[in-house]
């Protein structure tokens, strides 16, 4: 910072030993100036520091110049004046030191402190991420979670249109039992009905044998067969419609069978449903507090790592200024 304000290499050097004795309470040397400056040769920084060694004792010695002053007197005062300096230098130097040695102290503090913070931001940053694991298992779990409900959803609707499905047959087999019912009833009035017309025909043909004995003979026989047939075929008709009704009653006790089997099928299936509610309902209150943590977490390490900052521009003002300079 000196080397463009002072060109000139000899001024340059002065300068630097000024600084060094009076700023930072070194002793300059010729070869410690010549280790700063790096210029001219090695007589150049020996003359300046002769000079700034000449100029040091001549702004020390006082001399007190006072007409009819004896001169024994002015030479006592001004080897008090000079005693006096030298005392008032020595405590500048030495307030210099505890100055520099509080600043040391001050600065190792602040290393430690600087220390402790970053490994309180480590052990943040180590947490930041257990919780950032966490909130990701979390999330696994909910997705698998959200995964089995779809599954067990998708297995209810299937249940419910196979019961769907069973409800439509049961109703077809009771429609198809009444069309059975109706056939039956229509088959039986019809055989009822057959009987009555045959016997209606019988008195008929009865009244006719005692006219004729040889065609009632005739007629009665055939009479006879036509209710033999008429007898046969109701016979028939009653065994089909018992056959036919027992068929019914099969099928329908079956399909009650299935009705209760996928009612129970489908009565486990929300009770499945309703557990993984509770379930994900649990990972999701889980994966929200993992989330709290974590921006917890986030906002103490912002709020660690912005402290940084000030404490360095703290250091920087509480530096300590030293003297500057002798007596003029």
């Amino acid at each position: 910072a000196l080397k463009p304000r002072f060109p000139d290499t000899r001024v340059l050097y002065g300068e630097v030993c000024a600084l060094l004795f009076f700023r930072y309470g070194i002793t300059p040397t010729a070869s410690r100036l010549y280790q700063y400056v790096r210029k001219g040769s090695m007589g150049v920084p020996a003359e300046a520091l002769a000079k700034f060694w000449d100029d040091l004792r001549g702004r020390a010695r006082v001399e007190l110049d006072h007409p009819g002053l004896p001169d024994p007197l002015r030479q006592a005062a001004g080897q008090a004046m000079a005693a006096l300096w030298e005392q008032a230098s020595q405590a500048a130097r030495d307030e210099l030191a505890a100055l520099r040695l509080e600043a040391q102290a001050r600065a190792q503090q602040a290393l430690q402190q600087l220390e402790q913070a970053l490994q309180e931001g480590h052990q943040l940053r180590t947490q930041l991420e257990a919780a950032q694991q966490a909130l990701q298992g979390a999330t696994g779990r909910a997705q698998a979670l959200e995964e089995t409900l779809a599954a067990q959803r998708r297995e209810h609707a299937a249940a419910l249109a196979r019961t769907q499905a069973l409800q439509e047959q049961v109703a077809q087999a009771h429609l198809e039992l009444d069309g059975s019912r109706r056939h039956f009833s229509a088959e039986l009035d019809k055989g009822r009905e057959a009987v009555q017309q045959a016997a209606l025909r019988a008195q008929e043909a009865e009244h006719r044998a005692l006219r004729d004995m040889d065609r009632e003979r005739t007629a009665r026989a055939q009479l006879g067969k036509q209710l033999d047939d008429a007898r046969s075929s109701l016979a028939q008709a009653q065994q089909a419609h018992q056959t036919q009704l027992l068929q019914s009653s099969t099928q329908q006790a079956n399909l009650s069978a299935q009705l209760q089997a996928a009612g129970d099928a489908l009565a486990q299936a929300q009770h499945a449903s309703a557990q993984l509610r509770a379930q994900l309902q649990d990972a999701s209150q889980g994966a929200a507090r993992h989330q709290a943590e974590a921006a917890a977490l986030r906002a103490l390490l912002l709020q660690q790592q912005g402290a940084r900052p000030a404490q360095r521009s703290l250091r920087k003002n509480r530096r300590p200024a030293s003297p500057e300079g002798g007596p003029q």
